[in-house]
């Protein structure tokens, strides 16, 4: 080969090589074209394999067509105090100590909150929180840059969700419900709405823990995820989504005097109600008339389990289906219609799912001995709340190690703290800071309580709770079933407590 063809060819070779590094270069800088293609549609899952970092932009854009912005008008005919709120304390900062109140005006007026939904259907049912529009006298709905008036199509203020109907005239884009019991702490979310009528906001964060209850609403269906993705006010509503562009939560709530810890109805919870808000308007759920905790280690051990899986029975509330169908306080439930009850959560979706006509096989385990038991349902009411009232007793017994006072229970006790007649037990009077119990829940403070029974067995005097306790072994467990008053004898949750006898 002579020297000009081989000084052409060494200069061809270079050139391919600029090219070839011109590439690669630019696109590791994405400085080249990508291809274009048509929106990406939300009513699919996006795609992503979780083997990179989610392009949060083009999920971004993807939902965006789906999420509405939410304006509910009330005009209330006579002015005076504004109703309690209980999301309050999660969605506005409280009033300072001394601070002057806003006088409120005799005259009619009108107030307007603002709020987040999103798109489930083609035919425009949007899904929302109920606070957004409680007691609205009318709705608009802002979908991309038009309004709607809106109807309500359906709510549940149990787990504080609504859904409403707009009229668009064409099919729309809507978002598609993910499974919210797959997620897992510490994966990617993303939070879309309308935080302080800034429309169409976007906040990244991640799972913080699930399962959460935080009490603003139906302390049995709370089940809300936590996550740090930024919600605001106006946020609510709003759709909290996974990495595919699935709906996985609804943004309800924050803790206003913390950063950036908010929480969302799971999606699955949605799903489970959606067909009777969208046929009936509302929701009907089964009942069984108990109240029930989670077993913890503590408790387990006390009823000599080997696990923490189970329900255990706090109360069984009179003449309601489990009372009738012979529930005891104390059962530990383990199955439901063959099904393994391994926390409360499952006790309670499954009933509730089955309507108030349904009847229910119940395994529990009582005192050692497995039994069924068939519970024919009810239809599930809002529990009532009672106020409190400070109340006083004077002291007749106690036991150190528990740091306890108590005394019998007296016809004086009973009328003064408004007791029923037929109460049986020993009057709690003192509880020390101290106390093992103080950790399990009492306090010397408005309430009052009452404990029924030790270990499984009843207690109706100090002499009989005093003998149970003192035939307990070092190291076990006792079981306190103490019940809870108000000082206007209004009966609370009772409290199940498992302190270790030295």
């Amino acid at each position: 080969m002579s020297l000009s063809r081989s000084r052409q060819f060494f200069t061809f070779l270079l050139v391919c090589g600029a090219v070839v590094f011109g590439m690669v270069l630019a696109g590791g800088m994405q400085m080249t074209p990508t291809a274009q293609g048509g929106p990406a549609s939300v009513s699919a899952p996006l795609n992503y394999s979780g083997s990179s970092f989610p392009d949060f932009a083009d999920l971004a854009a993807a939902v965006d067509p789906a999420v509405v912005s939410i304006r509910s008008t009330k005009f209330d005919k006579e002015g005076g105090p504004r109703s309690g709120n209980p999301f309050d304390f999660f969605l506005q900062p409280r009033p300072k100590r001394g601070a002057p109140q806003e006088e409120e005006p005799s005259e009619p007026r009108r107030s307007e909150a603002g709020g987040s939904g999103f798109v489930v259907s083609e035919d425009g049912l949007i899904v929302t929180n109920f606070h957004v529009i409680r007691g609205a006298s009318e709705i608009t709905v802002t979908l991309e840059e038009r309004e709607f008036k809106a109807e309500v199509r359906g709510t549940d203020p149990s787990t504080d969700l609504a859904l409403l109907k707009i009229n668009a005239g064409h099919p729309l884009t809507y978002l598609r419900l993910g499974d919210s019991d797959a997620l897992r702490v510490g994966e990617w979310v993303i939070a879309v709405g309308s935080p302080l009528d800034l429309s169409h906001s976007v906040t990244v964060g991640v799972v913080s823990a699930k399962g959460r209850a935080i009490g603003i609403n139906d302390i049995s269906f709370e089940n809300f995820i936590q996550t740090d993705a930024a919600i605001n006010f106006g946020n609510s509503g709003g759709p909290l989504l996974n990495v595919r562009g699935e709906v996985v939560g609804i943004n309800t709530a924050i803790n206003y005097e913390a950063e950036n810890i908010g929480f969302a109805v799971p999606a699955n919870t949605l799903k489970s109600i959606l067909p009777q808000l969208r046929d009936t308007g509302k929701v009907r759920r089964g009942y069984l008339g108990i109240n029930i905790r989670n077993l913890d280690w503590k408790a387990a051990q006390a009823y000599g389990l080997p696990t923490t899986e189970g329900a255990v029975v706090a109360q069984v509330l009179p003449g309601k289906p489990a009372d009738k169908a012979g529930i005891h306080a104390e059962d530990i439930i383990l199955k439901v219609d063959d099904r393994k009850v391994k926390t409360t959560r499952d006790l309670i979706d499954y009933v509730s799912s089955q309507g108030p006509t349904a009847t229910v096989n119940l395994e529990v385990l009582r005192e050692g001995k497995k039994m069924t038991l068939k519970v024919k349902l009810e239809e599930r009411e809002a529990p009532n709340e009672g106020d409190t009232t400070p109340a006083k007793e004077g002291e007749e017994g106690g036991i150190d190690w528990l740091g306890l006072r108590y005394q019998d229970l007296s016809p004086s006790s009973r009328e003064g703290h408004g007791l029923p007649d037929d109460l049986k037990g020993v009057l709690v009077t003192n509880v020390a800071a101290t106390s093992p119990l103080y950790e399990e829940g009492l306090r010397n403070n408005d309430s009052i309580y009452v404990i029924t029974a030790v270990n499984g067995q009843p207690v109706s005097s100090v002499a009989e709770f005093e003998k149970v306790v003192k035939k307990a072994s070092s190291g076990s467990r006792l079981r306190l079933y103490i019940r809870t008053f108000s000082g206007r004898g209004e009966e609370s949750g009772p409290i199940l407590a498992y302190p270790s006898v030295p």
